[in-house]
């Protein structure tokens, strides 16, 4: 191997130990840990759990406006100085030193979380934006979907990587810590192992020649944007991508956002939604260097990769329905039948404390709650009661029930019978509920389990001094039951389901679809993943076991990686390399407006239809006009124009 090929090889392996660095805060900061931190804890002092939710989405759509914005003149900036990395250093060192600092947030420090998570979100969107306009430096043409896909496979074996080993920080840690010293260790994994990017990766050369004397760098690149919106006939083929990426990455994105939510829904519990974004991580390592490789001219495999993908768009979903309805429950985990009411019983449902489903002594009274307070739209009625030994009783069938409650100074203590009887915890000892705080807050919540399903009576009892403690109560929901699942023997289906692909592919890749891979190309291979989202949007609407809710995820990993590595690797082959910075900002402002329609829309019909299956539904339309869309892309063309571009460049340097 020669020196230059030793020193690509070395420039490929920096530039994807980025993905590396800081996927570990996409997985923690943004997916897992810090939401429900900030809204358990941070926020613990706001009025309600919804106003801290409200503050945290605040916070989100705030940085990612600045990013926006900042996106494409930072970006070209950069194209017109010499300044890539410079740009890459400060948003890193922006990002890992805000998220570093998450540390110091502790109970009610919801101002100094929010104000800290904005600069490091802020750090980690702009950083993106350079380290993308990096690619097209980096990779000769041939390999920029190798080494685009290969980045993503890096981010998601470091991102699951240090999550893995947070979660078990969270878990055996005492107090807060757990979750402190894991925001800590994102900030210190993205600024250690960045280092390989600044020590490897050249800066891109400039535009500089193409200033006049005494011309400044900003005027510059804002003339140069000026001129390049003037110019989008120029780039028709490059814009007419972005529209397409713009509305099927909407629907990628709304699928991975909603995906624990719609979990929940369904009745998954926390952990079982934690492992199965574990499992995306880690599984979509392969399947994005597989992605990588089928678009690749060079590469003798595709037939096999190939076939083994669309191996994968028919099996999982055939083997996933069919096990969840010839398989016995106890493992496929089919959801149970509901809870129904009863003249004498509440069934599964919402139900409020002054309705006539609670049952309670005198000493209660209904107080009005402001809305404002509340962030509702109406007033809200609460029961309360200030005297030892005031009794609420809820008779209901099922197993678990949720309280929601209000906390505040003057509020007491709470003994919790089940039945009769104390309801005990793990460790045999009765639960009571401590409802004392600093201030007054509202729609806290609380779930109670009963050992077993069935008909039971969950008793709240006043256990405070004589005169001294409130007792206040909103609603208790009745939870549907849980579909349970036999885990292991589900992940064994799924793994012979890959073995089966594995063989069939190695038999038969070659004989049936050597022709078909020979005109698979980056914009193909991005509309085979639009085909497994449809795939994934309808089936998700039907979606009513546990062993579907895992073949799902299997197939959202096969997908997830590969087709955001290709539409990077496809917008940067359309894209000047000598106006990478200034592309990349407009390629990021497309990833963050994503974030916008997809979910309202979701929210829009699930409030409709009072059903997130629908919303689920809906997403397929994200996908069929994204496909569509992106069929009217002339690539070729798009890829001509960027080489034009390019050389008139490199004769006005020289």
């Amino acid at each position: 191997m020669s020196t230059d090929e030793k020193l690509y090889k070395r420039r490929i392996r920096a530039w994807t130990m980025y993905d590396w660095a800081n996927s570990a805060f996409a997985t923690t900061i943004l997916a897992a840990v810090l939401p429900i931190y900030y809204s358990q804890v941070a926020g613990a002092t706001l009025s309600s759990p919804a106003k801290a939710t409200a503050y945290w989405g605040l916070g989100l759509s705030f940085s990612l406006l600045i990013a926006a914005l900042l996106a494409p003149i930072l970006g070209t900036i950069s194209d017109v100085m010499r300044g890539k990395k410079r740009f890459l250093a400060f948003f890193i060192a922006l990002g890992a030193i805000g998220t570093g600092l998450l540390i110091l947030v502790d109970t009610g420090d919801w101002l100094l979380a929010s104000m800290l998570f904005i600069v490091a979100k802020l750090g980690f969107n702009g950083a993106n934006v350079f380290y993308d306009a990096l690619l097209p430096h980096v990779a000769r043409p041939e390999d920029v979907d190798a080494v685009s896909t290969r980045g993503y496979a890096m981010g998601y074996l470091g991102g699951g990587l240090l999550l893995a080993i947070n979660v078990v920080m969270i878990n055996f840690l005492p107090g807060t810590w757990g979750p402190r010293l894991s925001f800590l260790s994102v900030g210190l994994w993205w600024a250690l192992f960045s280092i390989p990017i600044f020590r490897h990766v050249p800066e891109p050369p400039s535009a500089s020649a193409a200033l006049a004397k005494g011309q400044n760098v900003v005027g510059a690149s804002f003339r140069q944007i000026w001129a390049t919106i003037k110019d989008i006939r120029q780039y028709r083929q490059l814009f007419k991508y972005l529209i397409a990426f713009l509305i099927y990455i909407d629907g990628i994105g709304t699928i991975i956002g909603v995906a624990a939510i719609y979990g929940a829904e369904l009745g998954f519990d926390s952990v079982k939604l934690i492992l199965a974004l574990l499992l995306v991580q880690f599984v979509g390592i392969p399947f994005s260097l597989i992605f990588g490789r089928l678009p690749s001219k060079n590469e003798k495999r595709r037939p096999f990769f190939l076939a083994f993908i669309v191996f994968n768009l028919v099996a999982l979903p055939l083997v996933g329905m069919l096990g969840a309805r010839l398989l016995p429950e106890a493992i496929s985990g089919k959801r149970p039948t509901p809870y129904l009411s009863t003249t004498t019983v509440a069934g599964e449902g919402l139900y409020p404390a002054v309705g006539d489903r609670v049952q309670r002594s005198d000493e209660w009274q209904t107080v009005a709650i402001s809305a404002d307070l509340l962030d509702s739209d109406t007033d809200v009625e609460y029961l309360t009661a200030t005297e030892p030994g005031a009794r609420l009783d809820f008779t209901f069938i099922g197993q678990e029930v949720i309280l929601l409650y209000s906390t505040g100074p003057d509020h007491g203590t709470w003994a919790v019978e089940l039945d009769g009887e104390p309801l005990l915890d793990a460790e045999n000892q009765p639960i009571t509920i401590d409802a004392y705080s600093d201030i007054l807050r509202y729609d806290i919540e609380e779930t109670f389990t009963a050992p077993v399903p069935g008909e039971h009576t969950l008793s709240l009892v006043n256990a405070g001094a004589e005169g001294a403690s409130l007792i206040s109560v909103r609603s208790l929901e009745v939870l549907p039951p849980k579909p349970e699942g036999s885990l292991g023997v589900i992940i064994g289906l799924i793994v012979a389901v890959e073995l089966v692909g594995l063989a069939f592919a190695w038999l038969l890749g070659k004989p049936l679809f050597s022709a078909l891979a020979e005109k698979i190309d980056t914009q193909r291979g991005i509309l085979l993943a639009l085909l497994f989202y449809s795939i994934i949007a309808v089936w998700g609407f039907f979606l009513d076991s546990v062993i579907e809710f895992w073949f799902l995820a299997w197939m959202v990993a096969v997908v997830q990686g590969g087709s955001q590595a290709l539409s990077r690797s496809l917008f940067s082959s359309m894209s000047p390399a000598t106006k990478s910075g200034e592309f990349f900002g407009l390629f990021g402002i497309m990833e963050k407006f994503s974030a916008v329609l997809g979910p309202i829309i979701f929210a829009w019909a699930a409030t409709t239809f009072n059903n997130s299956r629908p919303a689920v539904l809906s997403l397929i339309l994200f996908f069929i006009v994204g496909g569509f869309l992106l069929t009217r892309v002339n690539v070729a063309e798009g890829r001509r124009v960027a080489q034009e571009e390019d050389a008139r460049y490199q004769t006005i340097k020289v």
